[in-house]
């Protein structure tokens, strides 16, 4: 897409999601003049760890649920941290963060990847319209596509439909942690959390790099422990 076409077509988003901004819930979040969140990277992801570790205690969270809420954020969004997490089903970004409505721009599939026009033109939405400060990879435990992607380095297996083509993205990180100590699963869910932040950093696109370079930006990779409940923020670099 060129530099013109994308403007365009950020343009038209922007202009149907345009209205008043409303600031996510918690310390330092009143509501800005100006497009996105007061918060910095390091405020959105301190309250991402305290609302992990309020998952973690089975403590009881603030996050706003109310049909205020709700009419508040109808009129525009502000969330203050895109999730770039994996569609599995018992990984809910909002529980385990402790997070409510508007808070967070969740971009979901399998893998958690932003191999596609989609799911990267979400992230980069996010950015650049709604000025989100934080970007989070999110990958955890016994994740179902990278298991695919591994026995299809390992044993060659082949999926049906898109499946297949689904988990391509993933293959490469399944190949570099190969040989390495421990389970190949395990370890393959945290090469391929590294490998998209490192796309994400790296990104040509000035939308995503320009806020990098003045630190209004930044990107963080996470892996969930089904079993604790805790995310740990493995790659904060």
């Amino acid at each position: 897409m060129s530099e013109v076409s994308r403007r365009v077509v950020i343009g038209g988003m922007s202009a149907a999601a345009a209205g008043a901004f409303v600031a996510p819930h918690g310390a330092g979040a009143a509501a800005p003049a100006g497009k996105g969140t007061k918060l910095t990277a390091q405020q959105a992801l301190a309250l991402l760890k305290e609302g992990n570790q309020r998952f973690i205690a089975d403590r009881p969270t603030s996050a706003p649920m109310s049909r205020q809420r709700r009419l508040e954020i109808a009129k525009g969004q502000q969330p203050f941290a895109v999730l770039v997490s994996c569609s599995d089903s018992r990984v809910g970004p909002e529980q385990l963060f402790g997070r409510g409505l508007g808070e967070l721009f969740i971009v979901r599939n399998a893998g958690n990847t932003v191999a596609s026009t989609q799911a990267m033109g979400s992230v980069e939405y996010a950015v650049a319209e709604l000025g989100v400060p934080l970007i989070v990879v999110l990958g955890h435990e016994r994740c179902g596509a990278v298991a695919a992607a591994a026995s299809v380095v390992e044993q060659n297996s082949l999926y049906p439909g898109s499946i297949g083509r689904m988990v391509e993205p993933i293959v490469p990180a399944v190949l570099a942690a190969r040989g390495r100590p421990g389970d190949l699963v395990d370890n393959s869910v945290r090469e391929n959390v590294r490998r998209v932040v490192r796309d994400l950093r790296t990104s040509v696109e000035p939308m995503l790099l320009d806020p990098q370079k003045t630190g209004r930006l930044k990107v963080v990779g996470a892996y969930y422990d089904l079993d604790t409940g805790v995310v740990d923020f493995f790659d904060e670099s």
